[in-house]
């Protein structure tokens, strides 16, 4: 390996010999989550929105075996206002070399990781200019590896890539990082030793080989958002192939370390069904004109850069999320960092949907009981991210990944299979959203106007509010197989007071089942239904429509108890319970039906206490056991609270 000194002088010739002259032309190795906060809290800042990206072109000088950039960048910019500064994001690490408007140097100043280029004078309103940024240096150390140099395989060949979600891109070049401009087009020329590959966004127009060195030339004519630009530079593999879509043959390109060419193979292979399957549920694959690939770096996950995914492995799920991401994040992207899960949340669930549609048997039952066990394994938290700045939380998995799919998928059993995926369709054809940005109320509209409901209520407890509902059931039949039963709920978090859904029901026996759904307003909500069997189990939400854990079931005959030892009514309950006993009552102990106390040690008078009322109006709705301790005996029963 050279020498970084031999690297460096390398760099600088050839950058003087590539760049010297101006020209106008037209997804886990992170770093510490504490260092990442603390880099963007010092380095972000909201650029004023008075200018339109239409165009760029970036010259990138890289070897891969040093972590290090040099170059230039040239913006084609709109503004209808009149302006006299210019500004980009660029990290203070990186050095401005000097900056050009058609041919004039012109003043800048770079300080508090903004680059402001002063026009010294103003430019009239509503007409196109342009401008070159030329910089180099060592990429600073933050985010999820925003400028990453490594090795890869048994010879620790280099590999270099980029990764910029959601700050990184300045890290690396003069941008524009704000969720509220895409770049209209954008060229990307990389010069490298001639042995290695580079993938990046768009099509591989050229592959120019100048004695040791080669130029790769990509274009991308999609509008994208600045932290979806991406390069990654390495001794690739490269192989092609082509998925038949409903608009044509699109081409698979693929950019993997030699060691892993035959899981890549294997894994394209089958991730083509998922490609076409997406190309007719969703709307036609959006960057049509171009191609989907992937290029391999060293992560364990992956990152949807658009159309070429960068990926560390090839699995099943990853491929699939990264795949639907190029409708969902980068074809529209969300417009707030609040709004991740419209990114997230949607490539989750799409891999979901891939086992529903390719394994409905096996692994889409077992990918929804895995959501809902992670979901619940904390009581609170919310899909809508309220600090941006707060790095883990932007990417917890449990709430920007997990409950917002399963968000998606409770909105799908609300409102219906037809209504949803017109509903997605729609939003994907939305004019104003299109190869641009959405909020969380763009989705809202679209999902409200295909199935006429009102969502304000669902939105407001599964996208704002935290945690989720635990339903308490207890039922019985008579002899004309009448089944009768109330459907109380208690939520895991206070910010909402109920969750109101339609609550699927699994009445069976051992020859006979049917699943009645319900719709459920208010807790200790009573129902009935006329069945032809007689009913031995009853199960709530068997199929995992529904985020909720910790539910019961109980059969109302077995929770009174009747004999002449002891008495309890009513049962259900609102605010009190009548235990009556044939010996004196000492005392009463009520808990969970996991088994927690509650309440203890109520111990009263040795006088004749045969009845005793006792309070219950401060106990959430459920199900509750009773210990209660005679002078004879000890008797252990069940009520419910409703």
């Amino acid at each position: 390996m050279k020498s970084f000194y031999s690297i460096f002088l390398y760099i600088v010739v050839f950058t003087f010999k590539l760049f010297a002259q101006p020209q106008d032309m037209h997804q886990i190795a992170h770093l510490e989550k504490d260092y990442f906060s603390q880099s963007i809290k010092q380095a972000r800042a909201v650029l004023p929105n008075n200018y339109d990206l239409k165009y760029c072109r970036a010259q990138w000088l890289i070897e891969p075996s040093v972590k290090y950039i040099s170059g230039n960048v040239f913006y084609l910019f709109y503004h209808n206002d009149s302006l006299n500064e210019f500004q980009l994001e660029l990290s203070d690490s990186l050095v401005t070399d000097s900056v050009f408007m058609q041919g004039a140097m012109l003043n800048y100043t770079h300080n508090g990781n903004i680059l402001t280029v002063d026009f010294n004078q103003y430019l009239p309103a509503s007409q196109l200019d342009s401008l070159t940024v030329y910089y180099h240096g060592v990429p600073p150390e933050t985010g999820f590896g925003s400028f990453a140099a490594e090795t890869h395989g048994t010879n620790n060949i280099p590999v270099l890539w980029t990764l910029s979600e959601p700050y990184g891109a300045k890290d690396w070049w003069p941008i524009k990082q704000d969720l509220n401009d895409k770049i209209d087009s954008i060229d990307i020329i990389v010069r490298t030793p001639a042995i290695y590959k580079v993938a990046s966004n768009g099509i591989l127009v050229s592959e120019t080989v100048l004695g040791t060195d080669k130029i790769s030339y990509w274009k991308s004519r999609y509008p994208i958002a600045s932290y979806l630009v991406a390069i990654a530079v390495s001794d690739y593999t490269v192989f092609s192939t082509q998925a038949p879509l409903s608009t044509g043959n699109l081409s698979l390109v693929n950019y993997v370390y030699n060691e892993s060419l035959n899981d890549a193979q294997n894994a394209i292979n089958e991730m083509i069904e998922h490609l076409i399957y997406f190309d007719s549920l969703f709307v036609p694959y959006p960057f049509m004109n171009e191609k989907y690939g992937h290029a391999q770096f060293n992560w364990g996950g992956g990152m949807e850069h658009q159309t070429m995914s960068f990926v560390g492995n090839f699995s099943y799920e990853l491929l699939a999320h990264e795949l639907a991401h190029q409708w969902f994040g980068n074809h529209i992207t969300c417009g707030s960092w609040q709004d991740l899960w419209l990114n997230e949340g949607f490539a989750t669930y799409a891999a979901g949907l891939c086992y529903e549609r390719f394994s409905p048997n096996l692994y889409w039952k077992i990918w929804k009981g895995n959501q809902v066990n992670f979901i619940t394994s904390s009581p609170g938290g919310s899909v809508f991210v309220t600090d941006t700045m707060d790095i883990p939380r932007l990417f917890d998995a449990r709430l920007t990944y997990s409950k917002a799919a399963m968000l998606l998928h409770m909105l799908r059993w609300k409102i219906g299979d037809d209504n949803f995926f017109t509903a997605l369709r729609n939003y994907q054809n939305n004019p104003l959203l299109s190869h641009s940005y959405a909020r969380n109320i763009d989705l809202k509209n679209e999902l409200e106007l295909a199935s006429s409901q009102n969502l304000d209520e669902f939105f407001n407890d599964w996208y704002l509010g935290e945690g989720y509902p635990s339903y308490q059931l207890s039922y019985d039949q008579n002899n004309a197989n009448l089944i009768s039963f109330t459907l109380s709920q208690s939520q895991s978090h206070p910010s909402v007071s109920f969750f109101e859904m339609p609550i699927p029901v699994l009445f069976k026996n051992a020859l006979h089942d049917t699943t009645i759904v319900f719709n459920h307003t208010f807790s200790g909500q009573s129902f009935s239904a006329q069945l032809d069997f007689k009913v031995d189990s009853v199960i709530i939400d068997p199929t995992n429509w529904i985020v909720c854990n910790q539910n019961t079931v109980t059969k109302t005959h077995d929770l009174s108890v009747s004999n002449t030892s002891l008495k309890l009514f009513p049962n259900p309950a609102q605010e009190y319970i009548t235990i009556q006993a044939f010996g004196n009552i000492e005392s009463i102990t009520i808990y969970s039906i996991d088994g927690k106390i509650i309440k203890s040690n109520y111990v009263l008078p040795s006088s004749q206490n045969k009845s005793l009322k006792v309070d219950i109006i401060d106990l959430e709705a459920g199900t509750y056991g009773l210990g209660v301790i005679t002078k004879q005996n000890i008797f252990n029963t069940k009520f419910v609270k409703h």
